[in-house]
């Protein structure tokens, strides 16, 4: 009995243990890779003990009535596994191509612990307050020139601009929503998240401006306005989207030099000159369709990409000779290595994300814009496979999705409890 006793309590403990080292990983998600990977590490060691047989279960049918959210990661990484096996390459490589896909297998386990925990709301509580003490920090490298730190580039004080605009457009959509949501009930609460909103904006807008994050931008206020108002929403939306696109471009050189960047890219891609990143990136892209043509059921093998870009450096001439270990785009990546069974498996694995989130309420909002957040940038850079925008990624869908699982439960139990008060004895 008292060995019962003490297996219950440290199961108890483990599993609080286990939700506030996924609180400390999305508090320092921002900040540092090692500091994440050091609590995933603590993470997993206090899960994986508090799991049973019947939890897993329960987690996997739930999700699976939802499109399969929590097999489909698995099954990508599967195939990444699998694609090992034909990959004319050292294991060396063939294991470095499948480290970045080993993340996903976390989002089924994050589902089930959330999905019996009601600690998710703290997890979404402390990645805002870290990306929001990011954000005062970025903005006093900006306006505070004299400090004698610089952080990593101005108005970025860790990482790198890509990553940091990518959080804060995901802070800014989320805390829009909130603030419409709460308006009614709380006049100066909304106003003070959409201060907020508009402060995570204008960093992306002038201090640390990514293309990619533009594209994800656009697209997500578009899906805000459908998301809030129908396809009315869409028309406003596009209207807040020339405003604000008019405001920067008049008031801010470095908008108008990343703008004006991509499209000298995109006009001189395809001649000698391709040293702008842009053409260098449309270069890249048209190798990839070309590899995944030669092997387009079950691609090349995975690893195979610095390989299969060296040997076609060797074919070309300088300058157009791109030797590179990134295609720039999650479903090349995935292509190259996999084959059209990857792709299929990649996207049916988004379409699934965005099914569980469908018709949640504030909850589902923020899963689905962490999924489209990384759908539209994927299509530009591979970060899904990269270290902090795919756990953001899988820590965004997992936590949240467990959460949504959780609401749905409580849900349906509370419509059979009304159903069974409303039946006549």
């Amino acid at each position: 009995m008292q060995l019962d006793t003490f297996a219950s309590s440290s199961r108890a403990h483990l599993i609080r243990l286990a939700d506030w080292a996924v609180v400390a990983i999305a508090v320092v998600l921002p900040w540092s890779t090692s500091a994440t990977a050091i609590l995933l590490v603590v993470w997993l060691l206090a899960l994986l003990p508090t799991f049973d047989a019947a939890l897993i279960r329960a987690s996997f049918a739930k999700s699976a009535g939802e499109k399969s959210a929590g097999e489909l990661p698995v099954l990508l990484w599967a195939l990444c596994v699998l694609g090992m096996l034909w990959a004319d390459v050292g294991w060396d490589e063939r294991l470095a191509g499948a480290a970045g896909f080993t993340k996903l297998l976390a989002i089924p386990l994050l589902l089930a612990q959330f999905y019996r925990s009601n600690a998710g709301r703290w997890v979404l509580v402390g990645f805002l307050a870290s990306a929001t003490a990011l954000l005062l920090l970025s903005w006093c490298l900006v306006l505070l020139p004299g400090l004698p730190w610089r952080g990593r580039s101005l108005g970025v004080p860790v990482k790198d601009y890509l990553a940091q605009s990518g959080i804060f457009v995901i802070c800014a959509m989320v805390l829009l929503h909130y603030g419409l949501e709460v308006r009614t009930r709380d006049r100066y609460r909304a106003i003070l998240l959409w201060i907020l909103a508009v402060m995570f904006v204008a960093s992306v807008g002038y201090v640390a401006t990514a293309r990619t994050s533009i594209a994800v931008f656009t697209v997500l206020v578009l899906l805000f306005g459908m998301w809030h108002f129908g396809w009315k929403g869409i028309l406003g939306a596009l209207v807040i989207l020339s405003l604000i696109g008019c405001l920067l471009w008049s008031s801010s050189s470095y908008f108008r030099s990343q703008i004006w960047g991509t499209v000298e890219g995109a006009e001189r891609s395809g001649t000698n000159y391709i040293s702008t990143s842009t053409g260098l990136r449309l270069e890249i892209w048209g190798k990839s369709i070309e590899l995944i043509a030669q092997a387009p059921l079950i691609g090349h093998g995975t690893g195979t990409i610095p390989h299969l870009f060296r040997l076609s450096a060797q074919e070309q001439a300088a300058p157009n000779a791109v030797v590179t270990i990134n295609p720039h785009s999650e479903i090349f990546l995935v292509g190259i290595q996999t084959g059209l069974l990857g792709i299929a498996a990649l996207i049916a694995m988004w379409i699934a994300h965005l099914m569980l989130f469908r018709n949640a309420g504030s909850i589902g909002w923020i899963g689905t814009v962490v999924v489209a957040q990384n759908i539209v940038s994927s299509m530009f850079n591979s970060h899904l496979s990269d270290f902090m925008q795919g756990w953001l990624y899988v820590l965004g869908t997992g936590v949240v999705g467990g959460m949504v699982l959780r609401q749905k439960e409580s849900s349906n139990i509370a419509a059979l409890g009304r159903r069974a008060q409303n039946e006549p004895l």
